[in-house]
């Protein structure tokens, strides 16, 4: 199969879709895989790398996506993008479809893409390829926390996350207790912070509880407990998600407004809308905003701060799938693995996944699989 990795075109995405180790796997495995030049020097992998293991280096979008049976992206699709696309190519990336530009959902309809969402592939109750990610994202909102609540401004409040003797912590207030708030919550309570969690998972609780040994407050979250826990934070990290679907607004402006003069707002859930009511999304080079008084940070690809990490968690987590569909061809991967069945989101002209076919209002078909064999 021939495999293309564009150049991320999305603003300052530093990722790239399979670092040299994937490359080197699928060529390995007979392979053809081509990359757009200089797709992976934001994560410092030169293309002399990727040459050294066999991979043909392009030199525009255009002919990476014309040339490919496979388009492997880090980012969701831009409308630009979506143009390149070829009849019945296979698109294996980020989608977000609930938030996506309504032409690129129509493009990958028209063009009979096979659309396979990263955060949709599930391995049991797990998310595997977005828990990749959702692990950077975890640990990156504590680093820009710490940075956030320095004296580098009026507005910071120069406190230091895990105070000093004698002088109180930070309070870090979690929403939500999957992979972003766990590894959020270890982040903090590492470098001595107050961490309080919250969930409308009961098990979820239980587990912070042992898992951590009872150093972090748990507490369910309903309105009442959310707005008590909004006011007291110094930082408040919103990592919900909601599989396929845009994220609810469960942070209200009205709770915002009651918060710390100064204190930080991270929320970690904007690729897929925002939980908080006040959020907007921001870039790396432009990260915050103030409404209310309260330092908004909104980064959508938050991963790619830590880019060469964050390539290589999700070139781990997505090289299984990808040599599995090159290796066996679409449907035969497919029939072999219902978990990666449920990343797929459209298909054959049709949209296949019945969640984000009701959000967007468009017709939904149900996937069938034929196997070749």
């Amino acid at each position: 199969m021939k495999i293309g990795i564009p150049k991320e075109s999305r603003f300052e995405e530093r990722r790239v879709a399979l670092a040299p180790a994937g490359v080197d796997s699928l060529i390995r495995a007979g392979h053809t895989v081509y990359l757009e030049r200089g797709a992976g020097e934001g994560s410092h992998f030169p293309d002399v790398e990727y040459i050294s293991l066999g991979a043909k280096i392009l030199y525009s979008a255009e002919e990476v996506f014309q040339r490919s049976d496979m388009i492997v992206k880090v980012n969701r699709l831009t409308e630009e993008e979506s143009l390149l696309l070829k009849e019945n190519q296979i698109l294996f990336s980020s989608l977000h479809l609930a938030i996506s530009e309504k032409k690129v959902i129509q493009t990958l309809l028209e063009k009979k893409i096979t659309a396979i969402g990263y955060e949709m592939i599930e391995q049991g109750t797990h998310l595997p390829v977005l828990e990749a990610m959702s692990e950077i994202a975890g640990q990156v909102s504590i680093q820009v926390a710490e940075r956030l609540l320095e004296s580098t401004g009026q507005m910071n409040r120069g406190v230091l996350l895990g105070g000093i003797s004698g002088v109180a912590p930070a309070a870090v207030v979690i929403v939500g207790a999957g992979i972003v708030g766990t590894n959020a919550a270890r982040a903090a309570l590492g470098r001595g912070a107050s961490v309080i969690m919250l969930d409308t998972d009961l098990n979820r609780l239980r587990n912070i509880d042992n898992v951590f040994q009872k150093k972090i407050t748990t507490v369910i979250c309903n309105p009442y407990t959310l707005a008590r826990g909004v006011k007291f934070a110094d930082v408040l990290i919103g990592a919900v998600l909601m599989k396929g679907e845009k994220s609810p607004h469960v942070i209200t402006e009205e709770m915002v407004k009651t918060m710390k003069k100064g204190a930080v707002l991270i929320d970690v859930a904007i690729d897929q809308g925002g939980c908080a009511e006040t959020s907007r999304p921001t870039s790396i080079s432009n990260p915050t905003f103030i409404a209310h008084d309260v330092i908004h940070y909104c980064v959508p690809n938050m991963p790619a701060l830590v880019s060469r990490t964050a390539s290589y968690g999700l070139t781990n987590a997505s090289i299984p799938y990808i040599l599995s569909i090159a290796n066996e061809g679409l449907n035969e991967a497919l029939s072999l693995d219902k978990g990666l069945i449920e990343g797929v989101c459209t298909f054959g002209g049709y949209c296949s996944n019945e969640i984000i076919a009701d959000t967007l209002n468009i017709e939904f078909k149900k996937f069938r699989i034929f196997s070749t064999n």
